[in-house]
C-alpha cells in the first residue's frame, strides 16, 4: 500500500505519559493528555477520539473501535525541546543534547554578542516571555536595549517593541545573532524574535514571531524527498525548525487557526505527490508553558472541532498522521517541557476498520520519517523502522 500524499500534523507538546527515563529530566509522573483530561472532567474531542487518541492512554487495549491506527512513540534523542523532537522525526537522533542555560547565558558569550551586534541588553535569564516584557518592557522602550532571555529549552530569545524598536530591526538582530552563534562554542537550537506591542501595564506579544534555527546536522527525510523531486510543504514554524532545508514550499502561519487554514488550502490545491507537514503550536506556547490547564484542554477541543475540516479534505490515497514533539504537562511543576511518550495516529479514508488497531510502541520518533521514506520508495534513513506495512 502506498499513499499519494501524507499530511503530518504535530500537536505541539501533547505528550501521553512519562518516558522510562523521565526521572533523568525531573519529569516523573508527567502525562499531558491524561492530566488535562482529568482537569476538564473529560475532553470533548469526538474526531481525535475516533482516531484513537484517548485509547493511547489505555494499557488494556481499546475500549471502543477506532477509525484508524494508534500508538505511542519514544524519544531516543537526549533532550525534550522542539528542535530535538522534530529533527528526530525526520531521522536525526541527538546523542548530545543541545545547550540550555538555566542561569542565563555566560558573561563571555554576552560580551561578545554586544561587540558583534552593537547592543547592550536587558535580562539575560530564564523567564516567561509574557512576564519578562512586563518586567523590563518600559526600560526597553526608554533605553532601546533588547530584552534577552532563555528557558529550559535551547533557545536565545530577543524581545523588542514593534513600534519603539522596530520589527524589521528585531528580525535583522536575530538573524545576526544566529550567524554569530554558529561560530560560538555553544549549540543553541533556535534564536527567536519575540516582538510585542502596547504600553507599560498592557504589553502583549504580537503574531510576528520569527525563528532562526540551527541547521540539522545531517540529512533528513525532507532532504531525501527533495532530492527525489517529491513535494515537501512546511506549514507554520516547520520550515524554520529545519532551517528551511528540505522544504520545497513554506506556508506562513502565526497561530493554530492560520496553520489549519493553510493545511486545508494545501490539501485542496496541492495535487502532486508529497508531504504536507504542519505544526500547531498554541498548545505549547500559549497554554503549556503558562501552566494553564483549562486553556490547554479547551484548545485541544478547538483543534478537534477544526479537524473535521481537514478530514473532509482527505482523498482515498491520502494518509493523515498526527503526533507530537514532546510533552508540556500544564499541571506539572515549573514551566518546562516534560519528557513523555507522544501519540501516533494514522488514518486514511481507504481504511476499512472492523476493530481497533494498536501499533506497538515505536522505539524512536524516526519511525515517522522512515515510514514516509518507505511510502515514497526512497532510500531509507539510518534510524527508525517503517510501520507502513502495518497500515493494511
Amino acid at each position: 500500500m502506498g499513499f499519494k500524499r501524507i499530511c503530518l500534523i504535530i500537536l505541539d507538546s501533547l505528550g501521553v505519559g512519562e518516558l522510562p527515563d523521565a526521572s533523568l529530566y525531573g519529569d516523573e509522573g508527567a502525562n499531558t493528555l491524561k492530566h488535562t483530561s482529568e482537569a476538564l472532567h473529560g475532553l470533548k474531542i469526538p474526531h481525535l477520539s475516533d482516531l484513537g487518541l484517548l485509547e493511547v492512554l489505555s494499557k488494556a487495549g481499546a475500549e471502543k473501535p477506532t477509525k484508524g491506527y494508534f500508538g505511542r512513540m519514544k524519544e531516543k534523542s537526549r533532550g525534550k525541546d522542539t528542535a530535538t523532537g522534530h529533527w528526530e522525526m525526520m531521522g536525526i537522533i541527538l546523542t548530545t543534547p543541545l545547550d540550555v542555560f538555566l542561569n542565563g547565558f555566560p558573561e563571555t558569550l554576552m560580551k561578545k554578542w554586544t561587540e558583534v551586534t552593537g547592543y547592550e541588553f536587558l535580562g539575560n535569564k530564564p523567564a516567561s516571555g509574557t512576564v519578562i516584557i512586563e518586567e523590563l518592557g518600559a526600560e526597553h522602550i526608554k533605553t532601546g536595549k533588547p530584552i534577552v532571555y532563555t528557558s529550559a529549552d535551547s533557545v536565545f530569545q530577543i524581545a523588542c517593541h514593534e513600534k519603539y524598536f522596530g520589527l524589521q530591526k528585531l528580525h535583522d538582530l536575530c538573524a545576526l545573532t544566529r550567524k554569530f552563534l554558529i561560530d560560538s562554542p555553544h549549540q543553541i537550537g533556535r534564536v527567536i524574535a519575540r516582538p510585542f506591542e502596547g504600553e507599560p501595564g498592557s504589553f502583549k506579544r504580537t503574531g510576528n514571531r520569527k525563528d532562526y534555527a540551527l541547521s540539522p546536522f545531517s540529512e533528513t527525510a525532507l532532504d531525501k524527498m527533495m532530492a527525489n523531486h517529491i513535494s515537501t510543504i512546511g506549514v507554520g514554524k516547520i520550515p524554520s525548525i529545519y532551517d528551511y532545508k528540505g522544504i520545497s514550499k513554506s506556508l506562513e502561519a502565526h497561530n493554530d487557526d492560520e496553520a489549519i487554514d493553510a493545511t486545508i488550502k494545501a490539501l485542496k490545491e496541492e495535487t502532486q505527490p508529497g508531504l504536507i507537514f504542519t505544526n500547531l503550536n498554541d498548545l505549547d506556547m500559549i497554554y503549556g508553558h503558562r501552566r494553564n490547564v483549562i486553556g490547554y484542554g479547551k484548545q485541544i477541543e478547538y483543534i478537534d472541532k477544526r479537524l473535521s475540516e481537514i478530514l473532509a479534505c482527505l482523498k482515498d490515497d491520502d494518509l493523515l498522521l498526527i503526533s507530537a514533539d514532546h510533552g508540556n504537562d500544564p499541571t506539572y511543576k515549573g514551566t518546562d517541557h516534560t519528557r513523555e511518550f507522544v501519540p501516533i495516529l494514522a488514518y486514511s479514508p481507504k481504511f476499512k476498520m472492523s476493530k481497533s488497531k494498536r501499533l506497538k510502541d515505536r522505539e524512536t520518533f524516526s519511525d515517522l520519517g522512515q515510514t514516509i521514506c518507505d511510502n515514497f520508495k526512497i532510500k531509507p534513513l539510518t534510524h527508525g523502522e517503517s510501520f507502513l506495512s502495518q497500515l493494511v
